[in-house]
């Protein structure tokens, strides 16, 4: 499996010319997907952290081209990816906004850390899930339709974070004290 070190992600951020409130929000997400990471990979959670990392930095690729194309982000963000040689990186971004499948392995796994740190993060800022819902139905449900799928994927959010916390020793309101002041302990960092 091929996956960029974090100087080629910064790289390619660069490449996309990706605006800085984009690219701090990015940093954000993995800083949480990190924390999540250290936390289940010391409860015995079999992780590939490297892998975790990328994605988190690069999740969000495409989005500023896709403020004038229309584009998925999400989708067209995991081709690229791909497309570049780093297909499982592709895969997780491409999962970022809404996940193939919930609770696909007995315990958490890549794709739903990823997800679950961007739904935690509101642009740079680490706020609870209730929070980050709100601001999502008032800016993207457009629609009774689309507003019910997106509670419906705000409720398998709400089962992910219980079964992401039941590894860990703290709970989801303590995320933000436990990223704010101290980067994980990630020599590249």
């Amino acid at each position: 499996m091929r996956i960029p070190p974090r100087s080629e992600c910064m790289h390619m951020l660069a490449d996309m010319e990706m605006p800085p409130h984009i690219k701090a929000h990015s940093m954000l997400v993995c800083r949480v997907a990190l924390l999540l990471t250290d936390g289940l990979l010391s409860a015995g959670v079999a992780l590939n952290r490297p892998l975790v990392k990328a994605s988190a930095l690069l999740h969000d690729i495409t989005k500023p081209r896709s403020f004038t194309t229309g584009e998925n982000h999400s989708k067209t963000g995991g081709e690229y990816l791909a497309g570049l040689g780093y297909p499982e990186v592709g895969d997780i971004i491409r999962q970022h906004v809404i996940l193939d499948a919930y609770f696909k392995r007995d315990a958490p796994c890549e794709a739903e850390i990823v997800n679950y740190a961007d739904k935690r993060v509101l642009h740079d800022q680490v706020v609870s899930l209730e929070e980050r819902m709100v601001y999502i139905l008032h800016r993207y449900a457009k629609t009774e339709e689309h507003r019910r799928w997106l509670q419906e994927v705000w409720d398998q959010t709400l089962r992910l974070e219980t079964r992401l916390f039941s590894y860990l020793a703290y709970e989801p309101d303590q995320v933000y004290e436990r990223i704010d002041g101290n980067p994980p302990n990630d020599p590249d960092e």
